[in-house]
């Protein structure tokens, strides 16, 4: 008896000691919040300042590489930008406690760019707005400007001529954001 009741004291002061050493508490985390090597994280406050922004250096679960609990109480938006996604979450510390906002999460998905043949391709799935607008430019000159409109996955098919060979850039503006894809012909 003697023996389980020193196993259930020890048992109780492990808990304690663990629980003492959590700093960062997680409210309904997004299931998403795994990070590469090579992704982009940017922190911003409220005002839309960015306070923090660079690669990750190491793959794991954000919150185990980032320390949130360190930052001022208020609401901070946290961007991690990936091959072909940017993942936009708001989390707000409290009294050194993080909490994810699981209805402000966003995803914004990337064009992607693709020169095969001299014919651009260009698709895109769009979730929230239904366009986007192309611009093409050939030896940094405007050759053509374009809004896309359509359903959600949006698509387009350009022909370029394959006697103007040197260097192409296609600007895509959409979601508030601008993607940059240079290529050569």
């Amino acid at each position: 008896m003697k023996s389980l009741f020193k196993n259930i004291l020890m048992l109780a002061v492990m808990i304690g000691s663990f629980t003492s050493y959590a700093t960062e508490t997680l409210e309904a985390a997004p299931t998403s919040n795994y990070v590469k090597k090579g992704n982009l994280i940017s922190v911003s406050d409220s005002f839309g300042e960015v306070i923090y922004s660079g690669t990750v250096n190491y793959s794991g679960a954000l919150t185990s590489l980032f320390n949130f609990t360190q930052l001022k109480d208020g609401k901070y938006t946290v961007e991690v930008d990936r091959d072909y996604e940017i993942e936009i979450n708001t989390i707000e510390v409290k009294n050194h406690l993080v909490s994810y906002l699981a209805s402000s999460r966003k995803v914004i998905f990337k064009p992607l760019v693709r020169n095969e043949n001299a014919k651009l391709l260009i698709s895109k799935l769009d979730l929230e707005s239904d366009n986007m607008n192309v611009e093409l430019y050939y030896e940094g000159e405007l050759i053509l400007s374009e809004t896309v409109k359509g359903s959600k996955v949006l698509n387009r098919v350009y022909q370029l001529d394959k006697t103007l060979k040197g260097s192409y850039t296609a600007k895509i503006t959409s979601n508030d954001r601008v993607f940059v894809e240079n290529f050569r012909i």
